[in-house]
């Protein structure tokens, strides 16, 4: 069966169809490509705020013009304004039939302007740099009939946050700060390395915050985009309004904090900030990739500010905590499958970061979409190449045993003994178990390093693990542990 288009009525046949809907793909995969580019040249703020909006429309081949789309009027006039040309001659080289494009608010979606408001209510001068630092009324936004934030990333959601060991309690801390109830701690300092989840938490904060407290403003910025605007509003001797908007917020969510260091008079503005909005009950949200004293060139009276709350860490997530991570992804590409030795090869291998994760498993399967190849581990390691090359670190069997060993406090001869004391045979058995899911070696060269035991003793060894970490809750705790010391 065909389709009616919606301007003549007329019945289209399948084949078209079909050609339309191969082409929406082609078009995706180049704006992928032609997105990641511009990542790498614009940076991330700049990416994340105008580039990634963007939707890809119909390319008319008559004319060659290609519509490109984005949520509201202001981020359309913006990007217009001051991408047209390097979208346009990015297109033109990706796709030789592209001539022109047109950047417009996308037909779905209704034409309300971006909301920022100075303190008084006046709408700023539309100088682009505003966008990222953002005063969000809620009454003004339900009035245009929005529920979420302007700025905030909708898919960052508490909902969509795997919780395991690493960051359960920066979680729980997140979403205490956001509740209706007034937090017993002000103000809250994420701690983590690059892409652990310190900016998801930010934005699962202000979307839950402002569903608690609907008649409430927050502001969202980096660090990096607060000492542009500072920057400006002092060139621009506009300090006073700069003071006002920044001190009207019930919530302040300042990312990559460590952006800040040096810049005293920056600082001060902050320090400032921060005591005015605590005098009066407001709420105070801060991520880093380093504590608080770890922050070099910072003020005594601020690293005291930042520090005087709560600091939650967010640890590097253990191999559980990846598998979970990846499998709460896969539900947004079902019904395609991925097989589990694909979802632990991913967790295994790729360890830095939350980020990188999750950005193979999308590239693995895009990669297997387009092609209509199966997700399979053979695509994986042939695909993901560089990922993989970038976060392997070669873990050794005698790294295991040495680990194990000491966890255990047993000599190390006793990997290779014939002893059969259950204080000997059950860590010899983990670091077994461990070898199999660290290392690439088979079974036989894995019973070679064991004083010459036969594969099939390392097969009932790593059974044996597998089924204990199901039903004993100490042998779990203990190979977790096990697996932390080695990765980090």
């Amino acid at each position: 069966m065909g389709k009616l288009t919606e301007q003549t009525g007329v019945k289209r046949s399948g084949r078209e169809d079909l050609m339309e809907d191969l082409e929406a793909v082609n078009l995706a995969a180049d704006w992928a490509d032609i997105s990641q580019g511009l990542r790498k040249d614009l940076g991330q703020q700049l990416h994340s705020q105008w580039i990634k909006p963007i939707q890809v429309g119909a390319l008319d081949r008559d004319t060659g013009t290609l519509d490109l789309y984005l949520p509201t009027q202001f981020s359309a006039d913006w990007v217009r304004d001051r991408f047209s040309d390097r979208l346009s001659l990015a297109w033109k080289i990706a796709r030789g039939e592209v001539r022109q494009i047109a950047i417009s608010v996308h037909p779905g979606r209704r034409k309300v302007a971006d909301l920022q408001l100075h303190s008084d209510g006046r709408r700023p001068a539309n100088d682009g740099a505003d966008q990222s630092m953002m005063a969000i009324s809620a009454d003004t936004l339900n009035d245009a009939g929005f529920t979420s934030s302007v700025g905030l990333d909708p898919s960052l959601t508490f909902a969509a946050f795997v919780t395991g060991e690493a960051n359960v309690l920066a979680c729980n801390a997140a979403q205490r700060m956001a509740a209706p109830e007034k937090p017993q701690f002000s103000p809250l300092y994420l701690k983590g390395a690059t892409g652990q989840g310190k900016t998801h938490l930010l934005h699962s904060i202000g979307h839950s915050f402002l569903l608690a407290h609907p008649r409430s403003r927050i502001f969202y910025c980096s660090a990096e985009r607060f000492m542009v605007e500072f920057v400006q509003a002092l060139k621009q001797n506009q300090m006073i309004e700069f003071k006002g908007r920044l001190r009207s917020f019930d919530l302040l969510l300042v990312d990559d904090i460590q952006f800040i260091i040096g810049k005293a008079s920056a600082q001060e503005e902050l320090l400032y900030t921060i005591d005015a909005l605590l005098a009066e009950g407001k709420r105070l949200v801060f991520a880093a990739d380093r504590a608080p004293q770890a922050l070099d060139g910072v003020e005594p009276r601020l690293l005291s500010r930042l520090s005087m709350g709560l600091v939650a860490d967010i640890q590097a997530a253990d191999i559980e905590l990846r598998r979970k991570i990846l499998v709460s992804k896969l539900t947004r590409f079902a019904p395609l499958e991925v097989p589990d030795d694909v979802i632990d090869f991913l967790a295994r291998t790729i360890t830095r970061n939350i980020r990188e994760l999750v950005g193979g498993l999308n590239k693995l399967i895009a990669y297997a979409q387009l092609t209509g190849q199966e997700v399979s581990l053979q695509l994986a390691e042939e695909q993901l190449t560089d990922i993989l090359s970038a976060n392997r670190r070669r873990i050794t069997i005698d790294e295991i045993q040495r680990t194990v060993c000491q966890f255990y406090r047993i000599d190390r001869s006793e990997m290779s003994s014939k002893r059969r004391a259950r204080a000997v045979v059950r860590p010899r058995q983990v670091a077994m178990y461990l070898a199999k899911v660290l290392t690439p070696r088979s079974y036989p060269e894995i019973g070679r390093k064991f004083g010459g035991r036969d594969h099939s003793t390392v097969i009932h060894a790593v059974r044996l693990i597998e089924d204990l970490r199901t039903r004993d809750a100490d042998m779990d705790g203990d190979v977790r542990s096990l697996l932390r010391q080695l990765e980090s």
